[in-house]
């Protein structure tokens, strides 16, 4: 960590929401409000799915892991955000800047294998479904997750040592509500091609090889689903994905948008409204696609509520 002692700047200072001044106890209320549900929603499918043994199997562990995973994500940011909008200056320290950078980094990526992961529980469900359990058998649902967490760590770490390994002697002010990597950057004194490059390779990793699996999935998924000779049969089969597909196509939506565009096309304000969706919203209706759409964990909720009741009475 020799790093933090060679740099003039100790300290950044957050300005994400500075053109919105007279709004900022509006946005506190209402982010908070948001944040406090998003952690009910997400206990709550944590819980059914750890009580209820009939949800047990793997596409819900996924879901419960997903759904962690988004706690946590939001627990790196949220809090920080929410104190700011109430603090005169809003500021966090050098170390503690790398620190939410390499962990947001961390979960994000690890989101994205994730995804993946859940992408092949669904091509094995619908295209071996005799062969299921045996190819999706606990040890090897922990083993993905494992592997996922992995990645996410590897490149979190190699990310977030480039950034901070730069020096920055200029200004401190970041236009940004977290410590996310292109308003980092931009602070910068001089900007590493060698760097850049690097960073830009890991998010394709990220970003595209995921993506490619899931497509490659989803290619073999429709293909044995045009197959099912009923129509009752296919709408069936494809129930079972269009939850992960919504999911999917928000989180790379926004990802992409955000690490994968030409750095002419930076917008610090544009980038602020994705961020808040993708730290506040998606991590609210993620869990919630899956759960409200499913009959299965429905009537598991019930299950357990009615059991939780009637034990208390």
């Amino acid at each position: 960590m020799e790093w933090v002692n060679e740099t003039v700047v100790s300290e950044f200072v957050f300005l994400g929401f500075s053109s919105l001044a007279g709004l900022q106890l509006l946005l506190f209320v209402v982010f908070l409000l948001l944040y406090l549900f998003t952690l009910g929603t997400n206990a709550i499918i944590i819980s059914t799915i750890i009580l209820d043994r009939a949800l047990h199997t793997p596409m819900y562990f996924f879901l419960s892991v997903l759904s962690c995973s988004e706690t946590c994500y939001t627990f790196v940011i949220v809090p920080k955000m929410l104190v700011d909008l109430l603090a005169q200056r809003k500021t966090i320290s050098f170390l503690g800047c790398a620190i939410q950078m390499f962990t947001f980094l961390l979960l994000g990526c690890s989101h994205s294998f994730l995804l993946a992961a859940m992408g092949y529980d669904r091509f094995v469900a619908i295209c071996n479904p005799l062969h299921y359990t045996i190819l999706m058998r606990h040890g090897v649902c922990v083993r993905l997750v494992a592997s996922a967490c992995v990645c996410g760590f590897t490149v979190s770490l190699i990310t977030t040592s480039l950034v901070f390994h730069l020096p920055f002697h200029s200004s401190n002010h970041l236009h940004h509500f977290f410590c996310d990597i292109s308003p980092v950057l931009k602070l910068a004194s001089h900007h590493s091609r060698l760097s850049q490059l690097v960073i830009f390779t890991l998010g394709v990793v990220v970003l595209v090889i995921p993506l490619l699996l899931i497509l490659v999935s989803y290619i073999r998924i429709i293909s044995a689903i045009l197959k099912i000779p009923s129509s009752v049969g296919r709408y069936k089969a494809f129930s079972t994905c269009a939850s992960h597909l919504i999911v999917v196509t928000v989180h790379y939506g926004c990802a992409s948008f955000i690490y994968l565009r030409p750095k002419t096309n930076y917008s610090s304000s544009q980038d602020t409204l994705i961020s808040v969706s993708y730290t506040i919203l998606t991590p609210l209706f993620n869990p919630m696609i899956y759960s409200l759409r499913n009959k299965e964990f429905k009537s598991a909720l019930r299950r357990t509520m009615g059991q939780t009741l009637y034990s208390v009475n």
